[in-house]
C-alpha cells in the first residue's frame, strides 16, 4: 500500500535547508560540501538520518557502528544521502541509578535530532531495553517516516555442557552460590561464559520483549526482531531497511499511517504469545498515548485471557532467542496467530499484514508451539486491582510457583532497597517461606526511576534451606530477565502516598493471580491513622534532570512517560533563517 501520489524533490523536509536559492541554502550546501560531499549526493535526494545508540559500554549495541555502514549502504542503493546521527546509548546493565530514569531523555533527543535538521525519514538503531521505546518514542513524537533496526540477541551462554541464559541463569547461579552449592571458581567460569558476543540478553527480557513489538507494530522489516546480532543475516536485514526507508520517504508512510489501535492489539497478543517481560505495558501505553491511541492495563489484561504463550522461550520456557529465530522467528509465531490478528495492518513494507505473513511457517515446533497445545494458558501478564493497588499492579503467572498463584501471608516490609539488601542476608531473619517480601520507595519517583528491584531476593536462610521463590511486592520493575512470584508496578507508587506505603511488617497480604486481585487485610479506619501519620519523604534530586524527571514523570500505568510529552499536539516546524 503506498499513497496514491509520491512526493516530489521539493516536497522533500531537506529541501527547505538545501534546495532553495538564498543565502542561509547557500550557507548549509557549502558546510556539505566541506565534509566532501558534492550536489550529485543530495540533490533531489531524501536525506535519511541514522539514529544510532552505538556506545563502547553497551554491549547490546557493540556491532551497531558496523551496522550503521550497512544501513548507509541500503540507503545510497535506494537513491538517498544518510547521514549518522549518534544518540545516548542506554546500557541497560551499567547505567545507574536505572536506565528507565534516562528513557524520556532519549525519546526527547530522539525527537529532537530529527526536528532541528534536515532529516526526510529515519532509521532508527537499539534494542536495549529502554532504547527501543525511547526511540520509537521520540519517532513517534516528530511523525517522520521511521524504521526501526533492532539490535538483535546475542549467541547463547555456555558452562560446563550447560546452556545459560543471560540474567535468568545470573539469579539461578546466584542463588546456588548464597547457598553454598557452587563456589568462586564455578561463579568465575559462568562469569566469562554467560554472554559470548555482541547483541541484547537472549532470554525472553526487556530487550527481546520489546523489539518484537516494535515488529508486531510493523515498524521493522518483517523478521527482523528475531535474528542474532552476529548472524551475517544482520547485515542484510540492516542494509535493506536502508534501502526501504528512503521508498518510505517517498510514500510518505509515517507512523500515524501505521500506529492503529489495531495494530497495538496486534503487538499485545504478540507480547502475551511471547511471554514478553512486563516491562512493556509501561513501554506500550507510554508509545500509544505518543501515537493518540487510547491504550490502558485493562486492555492488556482481556488480552492475556485470550492469547497462551506459545514462544517455549526463558524465562517462561525452555529454549533460548537464538533457537527461536532457528524455528521460524517472529513471523512464524505470528503465523501461529493469525486467526487472532488484524491482517488489514499495514508496517513499514506497506503491505497488509496479511500478506507478509503468507508463507510463515514454524520449523521447531517444540520452541514455538501451536494454540493446540502452548506453554502456558496462564496468560504472560496478569494485572491484579485491589486495596492495596487500586489502580493496578502486574505480574507474570507463567514465571512463578504454580502454588503461590493464590497466596496469603504476612508482611515483611522494607523502606528501602538498602535495607531490604541487608536484612536479607542474616541468618537471624524472622521469615518463613509463606512470608510476603514488601518493598517501598522504589516507584518512578521513589526509585528513582523505577529501578529492576522488583525479583527481590529470597533471604539467604530460606534459600540454603532449597526454597526458590515466594511472594514479592514491590512498586518496583523487574528485569525480564527474571522469574519468580513478584508483583509489580504498584499503582500508585508509595513515594507519593500510594496504600503500599502504609504497609506495615506482620500486615497480611492476599494475592489471587487467577482472580486478578490483591488485598491488604488491615482495616479501613487503621490504614486512616496509618495515613494521617504519614509524612511524604524529601524530592530525591534538588536541580538537573533529575528535577525535571521527578517533577514530570507519570506513574506506572500513565506509561510514566512526562505530562507534556503525551499527546498529538503538533510542534512548528523551526524557522531557517
Amino acid at each position: 500500500m503506498t499513497t496514491s501520489s509520491r512526493k516530489r524533490p521539493d516536497d522533500l523536509r531537506s529541501h527547505r535547508w538545501f534546495g532553495v536559492s538564498d543565502l542561509r541554502a547557500f550557507g548549509h550546501r557549502s558546510r556539505l560540501r566541506q565534509l566532501g560531499y558534492d550536489a550529485a549526493d543530495w540533490a533531489g535526494k531524501p536525506v535519511i538520518g541514522i539514529v544510532n545508540t552505538w556506545s563502547e559500554i553497551n554491549p547490546c549495541h557493540g556491532h551497531l557502528r558496523e551496522r550503521a555502514a550497512d544501513v548507509k549502504r541500503g540507503v545510497l542503493q535506494a537513491g538517498g544521502l544518510p547521514l549518522e546521527l549518534p544518540a545516548m546509548s542506554l546500557a541497560e546493565p551499567i547505567v545507574k541509578p536505572s536506565a528507565m530514569l534516562y528513557r524520556n531523555f532519549l525519546a526527547m533527543e530522539a525527537e529532537e535530532l530529527l526536528r532541528s535538521h534536515p532529516i526526510d525519514g529515519v532509521v532508527l538503531m537499539g534494542g536495549c531495553d529502554k532504547t527501543t521505546p525511547g526511540l520509537l518514542m521520540g519517532a513517534i513524537s516528530m511523525g517522520l517516516p521511521a524504521i526501526f533496526v533492532p539490535a538483535g540477541p546475542m549467541l547463547r551462554g555456555h558452562w560446563r555442557g550447560e546452556t545459560l541464559g543471560s540474567g535468568s541463569d545470573t539469579w539461578k547461579y546466584w542463588d546456588e552460590k548464597r547457598a553454598g552449592r557452587i563456589g568462586e571458581d564455578e561463579w568465575r567460569e559462568i562469569e566469562g561464559g554467560i554472554a559470548r558476543s555482541f547483541g541484547t540478553c537472549m532470554v525472553m527480557g526487556t530487550a527481546a520483549t520489546m523489539t518484537a513489538i516494535a515488529e508486531g507494530l510493523g515498524l521493522t522489516l518483517p523478521g527482523a526482531s528475531s535474528i542474532p546480532a552476529v548472524d551475517a543475516s544482520h547485515a542484510r536485514m540492516a542494509a535493506a531497511s536502508g534501502r526501504r526507508i528512503v521508498d518510505m520517504v517517498w510514500e510518505d508512510l509515517t507512523p500515524a499511517r501505521i500506529l492503529s489501535p489495531a495494530a497495538f492489539d496486534n503487538a499485545i497478543r504478540v507480547h502475551m504469545a511471547m511471554g514478553g517481560s512486563t516491562n512493556a505495558i509501561i513501554h506500550l501505553v507510554a508509545m500509544a498515548r505518543r501515537a493518540g491511541v487510547p491504550l490502558d492495563m485493562a486492555r492488556f489484561d482481556a488480552i492475556a485471557r485470550e492469547i497462551p504463550v506459545l514462544a517455549n522461550v526463558r524465562p517462561s520456557g525452555q529454549w533460548l532467542m537464538e533457537d527461536f529465530y532457528y524455528a521460524g522467528g517472529l513471523r512464524a509465531l505470528m503465523g501461529e496467530l493469525r486467526d487472532a490478528l488484524d491482517l488489514s495492518c499495514v508496517g513499514v513494507t506497506g503491505l497488509p499484514l496479511g500478506a507478509v505473513l503468507k508463507d510463515a511457517r514454524v520449523h521447531r515446533p517444540d520452541v514455538i508451539r501451536p494454540l493446540s497445545d502452548p506453554v502456558s494458558r496462564a496468560g504472560a501478564t496478569a494485572v491484579l486491582i485491589g486495596n492495596l493497588a487500586p489502580r493496578g499492579c502486574v505480574m507474570k503467572p507463567p514465571a512463578a510457583a504454580p502454588r503461590l498463584l493464590k497466596h496469603c501471608g504476612p508482611a515483611l516490609a522494607f523502606d528501602s532497597f538498602d535495607a531490604m539488601a541487608r536484612a536479607v542476608e542474616r541468618d537471624d531473619l524472622d521469615v518463613t517461606p509463606d512470608h510476603v517480601l514488601v518493598l517501598k520507595n522504589a516507584g518512578p519517583k521513589g526509585g528513582p526511576g523505577m529501578p529492576e528491584w522488583g525479583m527481590l531476593p529470597i533471604p539467604k536462610k530460606l534459600v540454603q534451606a532449597g526454597v526458590r521463590d515466594m511472594v514479592r511486592v514491590s512498586d518496583a520493575r523487574m528485569s525480564g530477565t527474571s522469574y519468580g512470584a513478584c508483583i509489580l508496578h504498584v499503582c500508585p507508587e508509595s513515594f507519593v502516598g500510594g496504600p503500599l506505603a502504609l504497609v506495615e511488617t506482620g500486615d497480611r497480604i492476599e494475592i489471587d493471580a487467577d482472580g486478578r486481585s490483591i488485598h491488604l487485610h488491615v482495616g479501613e479506619e487503621e490504614l486512616a491513622c496509618r495515613r494521617a501519620a504519614w509524612t511524604p519523604p524529601p524530592p530525591r534530586y534538588a536541580r538537573g534532570w533529575g528535577a525535571m524527571y521527578s517533577a514530570h514523570v507519570g506513574q506506572a500505568d500513565e506509561g510514566c512517560d512526562f505530562d507534556f510529552l503525551q499527546g498529538t499536539a503538533p510542534t512548528a516546524e523551526p524557522e531557517i533563517h
